[in-house]
């Protein structure tokens, strides 16, 4: 599998796939953008991830542990052409005013059956965690259904504080048939990303982006964080780039 995903990244040209993008909410910003990543890419992103997987972490005071609040399986991918790729996508989405240096790492992360992420939200309360050496706090996020099994069921990206659109035309991206207590779910689709603003104009942190990994009751899920901090981020917590032979 590393063979192959070294043939594919020798030989890899960075073109951005026709994206289609739905404006979902304008207060907080939710935007929901199809076809973010293409076949080739997502097969790339797990081809390279796969054997580094492990138990998910929250930030806590005492520092990065383990919770049963979050159950899933994680890891860093190596900054490579193709991971570059998908970040100049991210930074071209948010505008011109936004730096590379400004990305944490890309981030995989692994449901299986019965795994989920509690009701949380991207932005770090904890000051330690939005430091200046840290680029700040994370100003935006992107979601990316990376892999999704055929028998998958289960598994949406729940936004509880947030109202979901009505029309018709949302249902094959969003759960139509829930009560309206329970916000807005959007549906695992393979390649395709919600980003959404986690930051108020002032830059405190939002509460209304406060969201869940829904439990995956059948088959698997992959998906990708792309978080964008409000300044560069030091390059000890980006890491270097990787050769195409990593």
């Amino acid at each position: 599998m590393i063979a192959e995903s070294r043939s594919y990244a020798s030989a890899f040209e960075c073109v951005d796939p026709p994206l289609r993008v739905h404006k979902v909410s304008s207060s907080p910003l939710i935007i929901y953008i199809q076809n973010f990543l293409t076949l080739n890419e997502r097969a790339h992103l797990q081809r390279v991830s796969e054997p580094k997987f492990r138990r998910s972490v929250v930030a806590s005071h005492e520092g990065a542990q383990r919770s049963d609040i979050r159950t899933s399986q994680s890891t860093d991918v190596p900054r490579d052409v193709v991971t570059r790729c998908i970040q100049q996508r991210a930074l071209r989405f948010q505008g011109f005013d936004v730096l590379e240096e400004q990305l944490e790492p890309l981030q995989l992360v692994k449901y299986g059956q019965g795994e989920r992420y509690d009701f949380h939200t991207d932005w770090l309360a904890d000051p330690q965690y939005s430091t200046s050496f840290n680029g700040g706090n994370r100003m935006t996020s992107f979601f990316v259904y990376v892999h999704v099994s055929n028998d998958t069921t289960g598994g949406g990206t729940n936004f509880p504080l947030v109202a979901p659109p009505k029309d018709e035309r949302w249902c094959g991206l969003v759960e139509c048939d829930q009560p309206y207590a329970n916000g807005l779910t959007f549906r695992p689709v393979e390649g395709n990303a919600i980003f959404w603003e986690n930051l108020t104009p002032s830059g405190l942190g939002d509460p209304r982006t406060e969201h869940a990994g829904l439990p995956v009751i059948t088959g698997t899920k992959i998906g990708m964080n792309i978080w964008t901090r409000q300044a560069p981020v030091s390059e000890e917590v980006r890491r270097q780039d990787v050769p195409l032979d990593f």
